[in-house]
């Protein structure tokens, strides 16, 4: 019974040891990692401009290309409902 208790407390030891040993080896890789991110960023920086330009451009141009065609049809109803608002005033 006691060889199993002992066989226990070296399992939870060997754990203990394990985590922390993993806390160090992620720690560390974060440790490496990090001037490598630094130096992407001023990249993902400009590609997040870019796309945000690409968005806003491709936005404008729909909105420009809606008022060209609005334009014209509100044209047309106005030369279409001028004379029938006229003609109904008079009646």
């Amino acid at each position: 019974m006691f060889e199993l208790l002992a066989f226990f407390a070296v399992l939870a030891v060997v754990g203990v040891v394990f985590v922390a040993a993993f806390a160090v080896i992620k720690l560390a890789c974060a440790a490496i990692v990090l001037p490598f991110k630094l130096l992407l960023l001023p990249f993902v920086a400009v590609l997040v401009l870019m796309k945000l330009a690409v968005i806003v451009a491709v936005g404008t141009a729909l909105i420009g290309i809606a008022v060209a065609i609005l334009v014209p049809l509100f044209v047309v109803g106005a030369l279409v409902a001028v004379p029938i608002a006229v003609i109904a005033a008079i009646a």
